[in-house]
């Protein structure tokens, strides 16, 4: 059978053919794919003509085709539908893959020809290419000796290697840490959909005639803030936050450590203090000390709060407060002071009309695109649905994939990733999936979504906006291709809609009357916003610092003790709350060390959250949900990707940089 990856794909904007491609293929294609890149750059390297735009930056945008193809698609079962196969081709494939990136930045001679290329006669997006290049090869150790480069090299494989093994083991942590439940009466206050599920997820796992309650990434768990059973809540929060830091195979204190050191060793190879420094001075951030100073100067007033939010629930509660007693009693406050009850407020957000009626109606709204359905096209599982976007013109914008249902074969947390990136060099629209992790129902019951899950159905699809908007010559630059820092202010900004009134007036509708969720809910809504901020700005900030605290350190430095050392730097950053803990604990935080990702790089969420906050302003100052607001949102900063200085596209968007205070005063910080 001919390898469906070798060759570009036949259906619609490239899709992937899925449903014909095997595991054996994704290793010839990768394989294949490193071979042809290296002889392409060889040929770069090797032409005798002196070095132009278009013989060496150009040509290397041209290059690698075949293995950007089978990468794509191989690491998007990764993350969303890993079989044994698929891992053991991950931890295979992963080290070379990272030297094959050393290889290229690494490589003096075309270091060289993108140095001698004469950029002034270039137009600035083609001018900022060869700028970016030179940036890479530089921070990538081009400067560096021989035994330099040999020492980052193995550095580089390590690194890569260990992060593999992080996010394997994280996500079989997450699975075996799932709560097994016996008797249903120790699931008193979930809904009986909920039970369902539960019970679902127990047969699907083997344990038939009990109940299953499965996990997601961060620390705090959704079930808790339902279960009325208060010695279920405590197992369950503290299977939560055990996950990776107890002996046996899934442990992964020894990964953390030995990630840290080599990052540490990589930053001092490179001539940086620490990795943390390292990483900013490749965000959009000014310096590590500014990001430190921003983070500092929230920390105290959100932990402020959080206290006040904690006296508030001890009252309620009648009894000291656990930790896990935190969101079931802040969802009694929010129904008993607020009048907001969450589980009766599910059936008006089901997915279908939250994505039909929500986030797909809002983007029509704005940008004018339409959503068609391709069920004669497959994903990669069968859960995966396909629509085409279209302009309102009837134009081809690409390809939306949704992957919305939890398995054991994906990882935990929600995403957005390119099967195909749009470039005008290339010929290429793009193709994005967004994954979230939601408890699939009983077959034929509606999927209810919790008001977090509603959010993140929409950041999710901002992060695919950005994907699909994109217009960029070259695929370098191409829609998220941006500083980690500035990549989920889009996605924060599209957040903005879902208690906007025309959208919530059309799909938050009950899923059997069709009846609009009652004004009065929608104001309660409205006026609870404030309530719980200081907890999720504290579990967030604790996350950040944590984050920032494990990559300042010192190769002499580095600790034995995970656990101990997570203490001492949450004392450090005054946010050790004894009913807080950190989003991610050290033992399931996949953002920094399941591969490079958001290391030293976690504080994006509430850099960016600046921007949106701001944004949030300009489109109410101009009119809100209109198609003028869409068009000049998606023209100046959307469809930039990193063509621009991404505070460019935002200074031109805006007309001024972004201020602080819109954030201080949505988080109740000011």
């Amino acid at each position: 059978m001919t390898n469906p990856l070798l060759t570009p794909s036949p259906l619609p904007f490239g899709l992937p053919p899925f449903a014909a491609i095997t595991d054996e293929h994704y290793a010839e294609a990768v394989e294949s794919g490193l071979t042809e890149h290296l002889r392409e750059i060889s040929d770069i390297v090797q032409n005798p003509e002196p070095a132009t735009f278009v013989n060496t930056a150009l040509a290397m945008e041209q290059s690698g085709v075949l293995l950007s193809r089978a990468t794509a698609a191989f690491f998007t079962l990764v993350s969303a539908d890993a079989s044994d196969a698929i891992k053991a081709l991950e931890t295979e494939l992963s080290p070379q893959l990272s030297a094959h990136q050393d290889a290229i930045y690494l490589n003096q001679a075309l270091f060289e020809r993108f140095a001698a290329i004469d950029v002034s006669g270039l137009d600035a997006q083609s001018a900022r290419l060869v700028e970016e290049y030179l940036k890479e090869f530089r921070q990538s150790g081009i400067q560096l000796d021989v035994p330099g480069r040999t020492r980052l090299r193995e550095v580089n494989a390590d690194l890569s290697r260990l992060g593999t093994e992080f996010g394997q083991r994280v996500k079989e942590a997450m699975k075996a840490a799932a709560l097994l439940i016996d008797d249903p009466a120790e699931l008193a206050g979930l809904t009986s959909e909920e039970v369902a599920g539960a019970a679902e997820a127990a047969k699907t796992a083997g344990h038939d005639g009990k109940y299953l309650l499965t996990l997601i990434q961060p620390s705090n768990q959704p079930a808790l803030a339902a279960l009325e059973v208060r010695d279920v809540r405590r197992r369950l929060y503290e299977a939560s936050l055990g996950r990776g830091i107890a002996e046996g195979p899934l442990d992964v204190r020894k990964l953390i450590v030995e990630t840290v050191l080599l990052r540490a060793e990589k930053a001092s190879l490179l001539g940086y203090k620490n990795f943390a420094e390292l990483v900013v001075d490749q965000q959009t951030a000014p310096s590590f000390e500014a990001v430190h100073a921003m983070l500092g100067r929230l920390a105290p007033a959100a932990v402020r709060n959080a206290g006040a939010e904690a006296e508030l629930l001890a009252e309620t509660a009648g009894h000291a407060l656990e930790a896990w007693d935190w969101a079931y009693y802040s969802t009694r406050v929010r129904k008993e002071k607020y009048h907001v009850d969450e589980q009766a407020i599910r059936p008006y957000f089901t997915l279908e009309s939250v994505l039909s009626g929500g986030v797909f109606h809002a983007a029509t709204a704005l940008y004018g695109i339409t959503f068609h359905e391709r069920p004669d096209l497959d994903g990669y599982h069968p859960d995966v649905r396909v629509w085409e976007v279209r302009n309102d013109d009837g134009s081809a914008v690409g390809l939306f994939l949704g992957d919305y249902y939890a398995r054991e074969s994906k990882r935990g947390g929600a995403w957005m990733n390119s099967l195909v990136e749009q470039s005008r060099l290339l010929g290429t629209k793009a193709v994005v999936v967004n994954n979230l992790n939601i408890t699939k129902p009983a077959a034929g019951e509606p999927t209810f979504l919790s008001l977090d899950e509603v959010r993140t159905v929409f950041h999710e699809f901002g992060h695919a906006l950005h994907g699909l908007f994109s217009d960029v010559s070259y695929p370098r630059f191409s829609g998220t291709s941006v500083p980690r820092d500035f990549v989920e202010y889009p996605s924060q900004v599209n957040e903005m809609w879902i208690l906007w009134p025309e959208i919530l007036a059309n799909y938050a509708r009950h899923f059997s009357t069709g009846e609009p969720l009652p004004q009065e809910t929608v104001q309660r809504l409205l006026d609870s916003q404030l309530w719980g901020e200081g907890f999720a700005t504290s579990e967030y900030l604790g996350a950040s610092l944590l984050d920032l605290a494990w990559h300042v350190l010192q190769a002499a430095d580095i600790p034995t003790d995970v656990v101990a050392f997570e203490a001492k730097a949450l004392a450090d950053a005054g946010l050790a709350h004894p009913l807080i803990p950190p989003r991610y604990r050290s033992g399931y935080f996949q953002h920094i060390f399941a591969g490079a990702g958001y290391a030293a790089g976690y504080y994006s969420y509430i850099w960016s959250e600046i921007l949106d906050a701001d944004t949030v302003e300009w489109f109410k100052e101009n009119g809100g949900l209109t198609r003028t607001n869409g068009d000049v949102f998606r023209s100046e900063l959307l469809s930039r990707g990193n063509s621009r200085d991404p505070l460019e596209s935002f200074r031109a968007f805006r007309g001024r940089d972004a201020e602080l205070e819109p954030l201080l005063k949505r988080r109740g910080l000011d």
